[in-house]
C-alpha cells in the first residue's frame, strides 16, 4: 500500500484510511469490511489515502451513476493499481463511447445467446462429473475442488485452449485482481500475451468456432482486425473469464451453506432456481471499477477534479438499503431484473459475458442441490476471504453426512 499527501480540493472531512486490497477485518467477511466503510447518514463520497490517494463512492446512488457515466468518466485507467491502466489497454474495457461502440459489438457477437445455450450441456456434463467425485467424500474444500474448476474449464473450453493450463492462468488472473506484488504490471501482461500470441495468429489465419475465431471475424467499422487491437481484447476476456464466476459461485456456496432453509427451499422447488440465481448475485456481489474523470464533476457536496480517479464498488450499490428493500436479506421471490443490480456493471460497461455467467450459476445450483446431500461449513476449517477488484472466498470447507 502507498500513501500520499492529499490534493487541496478534498475536503478534511471526506478523509479516510481504506486500502481496498486489504479492507479491515477482510478475510473473515468481505461484505462487512465494505459496509463498514459506508456509515449511515455519512458521505456518498469519501478520499482514501492508500493506493496514491483516490476517491470512493460509498452510497449506492452515486456507484451507479458514476459507473453509467461515459461523458465525464473514462475507463482507460482501468484500477487503482499504479500502470495497470497504461499497460494492459484492454479492449472493450478500457474504451469509451463512440471509440467503444464497434468493439463492444464485435465481442457481444462472440457472446451472442444462442453459443451460451449451445454451451450449456458442457456446462452440466463438467458439473456433474466434479459432483460424482466429491459426493463419496463427504467433505471438500470448496473453492479448489469446484468453484475454481467449472467456470475456468467452461472458459479454456469456450477459447479452445488446453484444460491443463487451467492453474497457470488461474494464477495470472488473480494478480490482475488480487495483486501480491510477486509480479510488475508488466511481467503480467506479457505473461499473458506469450500465452495467447500463437493462439492469436492460428484463429486470425485459420477461425474456427471458438470465441476468439468468432469474435476476430467479425468486422470492426468495417475493417478487420488488427493484430494488436486483437491481442488488446483477448488479453481482456481472458483475465475477465479467470476470475468473476469463480468468486460469484463461491459466495453463493457460502450463503447456501450457512443457511440450510435456502438449501432446502430450491430442493422442493428447483422452478424457482433462476430466480434465486439472480438474488444471490445480487447479494454477493464482489466487482469494483475504477474511473478518471475527464472533466471536473460536482457530486454529494464536493467537487472531483479533472484527473482524479474515484473506485466504484458493487457491493456499495447492492447492499444500500435506499437501492433494495432490506438489501443483506436473501429473498429469491424479489424477481429482479438482473440488470438492476450491479454485480454484472451498468450501462455501456455491462460485462459481455454476463449471460454465461448467470448460466453457469443456474446450472450450479441445478447440479449441486440435486446431486448432494445438504452441505453445512466445515467447524474444524474457517472460511477465508479476500478483497480486490474482485473479492473471493480464498477457502471454503465444506461437509455433509
Amino acid at each position: 500500500m502507498t500513501v500520499t499527501s492529499v490534493p487541496a480540493h478534498v475536503p478534511a472531512d471526506r478523509i479516510v484510511d481504506f486500502d481496498i486490497f486489504n479492507p479491515p477485518g477482510v478475510e473473515q467477511d468481505y461484505f462487512a469490511a465494505w459496509q463498514g466503510l459506508a456509515r449511515p447518514n455519512g458521505p456518498g463520497i469519501v478520499w482514501t489515502t492508500a493506493n496514491g490517494g483516490h476517491w470512493i463512492a460509498t452510497r449506492g446512488e452515486i456507484v451507479r451513476a458514476l459507473w453509467a457515466d461515459t461523458a465525464r468518466l473514462s475507463s482507460e485507467v482501468l484500477a487503482v493499481t499504479p500502470g495497470l491502466g497504461e499497460v494492459m489497454r484492454f479492449i472493450p474495457l478500457q474504451q469509451d463511447p463512440p471509440e467503444h461502440h464497434a468493439y463492444r459489438m464485435a465481442v457481444m457477437k462472440g457472446f451472442a445467446s444462442r453459443h451460451i445455450v449451445a454451451l450449456e450441456p458442457r456446462v452440466r456434463d463438467v458439473a456433474r462429473d466434479l459432483i460424482v467425485g466429491l459426493a463419496p467424500r463427504g467433505q471438500c474444500e470448496f473453492m479448489e475442488e469446484f468453484a475454481e474448476i467449472l467456470p475456468l474449464h467452461i472458459f479454456l473450453t469456450l477459447i479452445d485452449v488446453p484444460l491443463t493450463d487451467r492453474p497457470r492462468l488461474r494464477a495470472l488472473g488473480a494478480q490482475l485482481t488480487r495483486p501480491d506484488g510477486s509480479m510488475s504490471v508488466e511481467q503480467l501482461r506479457d505473461a499473458a500475451d506469450a500465452y495467447l500470441a500463437p493462439y492469436i495468429a492460428e484463429r486470425m489465419a485459420h477461425p474456427g468456432d471458438d470465441l476468439f475465431s468468432r469474435i476476430l471475424a467479425e468486422p470492426v467499422n468495417g475493417q478487420p482486425w488488427s493484430v494488436d487491437d486483437a491481442r488488446r481484447m483477448c488479453r481482456n476476456l481472458l483475465f475477465g473469464g479467470l476470475d468473476t464466476v469463480v468468486a460469484a459461485v463461491g459466495m453463493a456456496a457460502l450463503h447456501l451453506a450457512r443457511h440450510p432453509d435456502d438449501q432446502a427451499a430450491l430442493r422442493a422447488d428447483p422452478a424457482c432456481i433462476p430466480d434465486a440465481a439472480d438474488e444471490l448475485m445480487r447479494r454477493y456481489p464482489t466487482v469494483s471499477v475504477s474511473r478518471n474523470l475527464i472533466e471536473d464533476v460536482a457530486v454529494d457536496g464536493v467537487t472531483l477534479k479533472r484527473g482524479d480517479i474515484i473506485y466504484l464498488p458493487s457491493i456499495l450499490h447492492n447492499l444500500d438499503p435506499a437501492s433494495f428493500d432490506a438489501p443483506d436479506a436473501v429473498r429469491f421471490d424479489r424477481k429482479l431484473n438482473p440488470t438492476r443490480h450491479t454485480t454484472m456493471g451498468v450501462g455501456a460497461h455491462r460485462c459481455v459475458g454476463a449471460g454465461l455467467a448467470r448460466m453457469e450459476m443456474i446450472v450450479f445450483l441445478e447440479e449441486w442441490l440435486s446431486a448432494m446431500p445438504a452441505f453445512r461449513l466445515d467447524p474444524d476449517r474457517p472460511v477465508r476471504m479476500k478483497g480486490g477488484n474482485v473479492g473471493a472466498c480464498t477457502q471454503l470447507p465444506l461437509r455433509w453426512d
